[in-house]
């Protein structure tokens, strides 16, 4: 779809390690300009569906990241070298 990010992020809105992460998107975008798609999905039924499509069972959780160019996910926190890699296709 035009104007899609590739790169998701299924989250919950009380969790902790979602949070956590919330710098690391920011900086994404400022320092890379790549923005990261938020899903919410422990307060929406539909998203959460969506999540189970993405996921298949890698994670079971949130934070789900998932790019969609190259298929690659991370699950829960992690660090910037990693989540920057992760971003980029690395």
């Amino acid at each position: 779809m035009p104007g899609e990010s590739s790169l998701i992020e299924f989250y919950g809105t009380e969790c902790v390690h979602c949070k956590e992460m919330e710098p690391l998107i920011e900086r994404l975008k400022s320092e890379a300009g790549l923005v990261v798609e938020r899903i919410e999905v422990w307060h929406n039924a539909k998203n959460a569906e969506m999540l189970q499509q993405y996921d298949r069972g890698f994670c079971g959780g949130v934070p789900f990241f998932f790019n969609r160019k190259t298929g690659k996910w991370i699950c829960g926190s992690t660090s910037w070298e990693k989540f920057r890699a992760w971003a980029e296709g690395k």
